[in-house]
């Protein structure tokens, strides 16, 4: 009985994170795999809505800015306004750049927000990070086991309600413009359709997406510290994107269990197996595996597990290789 409850235990632990990771995905599928846009930004983002909804709701913090003891709900909200407003500022700047110069200019912001967090002490405790980030039910469910059992409820919810919101907006007019601005801008912009308009607001809703993932992941651990937002997340995202399929909401979800069920099996592998001495190095065979992985589904299915979908007529659907082979 004690080994079944540590199985459900953490099993739940493992799948509160891909519920966040999918939240994440489903913003970054919203940008790249409906609108073309070339975010590697992404770690940035969320550590904008992490460190956001820390400081609203976290209790007062000596000698620092924020700590302001606000509900959880008003961080989640902050942190989605605040990635939405940095979203804006950065969308209005290098939103007309194209392609690999605006992943590099995207890399260079959240690099450079990284490097913020880890300096200015004042405000995200340096490299201390933020402590006592309050956690929603704490109070009224003291048992870890039902305290992460309705966090993941939580956060499935939520999860469930982007998806449902996302499918409504990419099916919707406004959907179509966009997938009609990835395929052909100029085409687009001939038929009176403002592209720049329509990249920014996907770029935004997208970060706000990004930001809410960093605010419940911040409230799920408790503590968040400027190393939690390396550019290797950003690799992982895109490649949970990339593995379920770009294009597909459903693929979006779909590649964060898989992409996190390899990445948390490898390291619990290379723990049993490598001596604690050599573990650090070792560890680096997690991104080579997630590598492998990217280059197998690129070569056996180069639209990911779930392709997008081709709306061939209003009675037909077909999946992009299929249309593709016609």
């Amino acid at each position: 009985m004690p080994d079944l409850l540590g199985l459900l235990s953490y099993g739940t632990f493992f799948l509160v994170f891909v519920t966040i990771y999918g939240l994440v995905a489903l913003g970054l599928n919203l940008q790249w795999g409906f609108t073309g846009l070339f975010n590697v930004g992404v770690a940035g983002f969320v550590a904008i809505g992490a460190y956001t909804s820390a400081l609203l709701t976290a209790p007062d913090y000596p000698d620092q800015i924020g700590g302001l003891g606000l509900p959880i709900p008003l961080g989640w909200l902050g942190a989605m306004a605040a990635s939405g407003f940095a979203a804006f500022i950065v969308g209005v700047a290098a939103l007309r750049l194209r392609h690999d110069y605006l992943a590099i200019t995207t890399f260079g912001i959240a690099v450079t927000l990284q490097l913020v967090a880890l300096n200015a002490q004042g405000l995200t405790g340096g490299p201390f990070g933020l402590q006592f980030i309050p956690k929603p039910f704490a109070d009224v469910i003291a048992n870890n086991l039902a305290w992460n059992l309705a966090y993941l409820a939580m956060a499935g919810t939520l999860l469930g309600l982007s998806y449902v919101a996302l499918e409504r907006l990419v099916r919707s007019p406004w959907g179509r413009v966009l997938r009609a601005i990835r395929e052909d801008e100029t085409a687009a912009e001939s038929l009176g359709k403002r592209a720049f308009r329509f990249r920014l607001q996907a770029f935004v809703i997208g970060c706000m997406l990004m930001g809410l993932g960093g605010a419940l992941y911040a409230h799920f651990v408790g503590y968040i510290a400027p190393e939690d937002f390396l550019p290797i997340l950003t690799f992982q995202l895109w490649t949970m994107l990339i593995v379920g399929g770009s294009g597909n909401n459903r693929g979006a979800i779909l590649g964060a269990f898989v992409v996190w069920a390899l990445w948390t099996l490898s390291g619990n592998v290379l723990r049993e197996l490598v001596p604690a001495e050599h573990q650090a190095r070792a560890a680096t065979l997690q991104v080579v595996l997630i590598g492998l992985l990217l280059m197998l589904i690129l070569l056996v299915r180069p639209r990911g597990l779930l392709g997008e979908e081709a709306v061939v007529s209003r009675h037909m659907k077909v999946s992009a290789d299929e249309a593709q082979e016609e």
